[in-house]
C-alpha cells in the first residue's frame, strides 16, 4: 500500500488504512512557510495536483475545511455565497490546529478531531493523482480524487482564484 518503509503513521494514515483506501506514501524536507510551491518542487509533480487541506470558519466560528489546488486561492467571498453563509476566513493557526488536532503545515482532511463539513474544489476531481497532506509536515499521500468522494463526502464547489 505505502511505498516507503519508514512512512509514519499518523491520524490521518490510520484513517486511510481503516477506510481501505490506496495510498503512497512521500517525505519531503519541509520549509516553514514553503506550502505547497516547496512540497511540488520536491516531489517533482505538478503544483496543482498537490491539494491544501484549508481550515475556515462561518460567521458563527463554526469551523470548515476546504480542499484546494496548491496553485489557487480561495475566494473566501464566493464560498461563503456556495454554501449560504454570510461570511468565512480562514481560521488562526492555534483554532485550526485545535479543531482538527494537527499543527498548520500538516494539516490533512482525513482523521481530524472534529468532524466538519468539507468543501471540495470541484477541478480536483479532474486530476487523475492528487497529493494531499498525510497528517504531518514534510508527508504528503497520493490518492486517487474520488476516494475523496468516497470516504470524506464533500460538497463539490467552484471557489478558486489563481495564485
Amino acid at each position: 500500500m505505502s511505498k516507503i518503509e519508514n512512512a509514519p503513521e499518523t491520524q490521518a494514515t490510520k484513517f486511510l488504512k481503516s477506510h481501505k483506501i490506496a495510498f503512497s506514501s512521500h517525505l519531503y524536507a519541509y520549509e516553514e512557510h514553503g506550502g505547497t510551491k516547496v512540497s511540488a518542487r520536491e516531489l517533482n509533480v505538478d503544483e496543482h495536483a498537490v491539494v491544501k487541506t484549508l481550515i475556515f470558519e462561518d460567521e458563527n466560528a463554526k469551523p470548515l475545511i476546504v480542499l484546494m489546488h496548491g496553485d489557487c486561492k480561495v475566494s473566501a467571498k464566493e464560498l461563503a455565497r456556495q454554501i449560504g453563509c454570510k461570511r468565512v476566513e480562514p481560521c488562526k493557526p492555534e483554532v485550526a490546529n485545535r479543531h482538527t488536532g494537527f499543527l498548520v503545515g500538516g494539516t490533512s482532511p482525513f482523521g481530524t478531531k472534529k468532524a466538519m463539513p468539507i468543501y471540495l474544489e470541484k477541478t480536483i476531481l479532474d486530476q487523475s493523482l492528487i497529493y494531499i497532506n498525510g497528517g504531518r509536515r514534510g508527508y504528503l499521500v497520493g490518492i486517487h480524487p474520488h476516494d475523496l468522494l468516497r470516504v470524506l463526502q464533500p460538497k463539490t464547489v467552484e471557489v478558486a482564484n489563481q495564485a
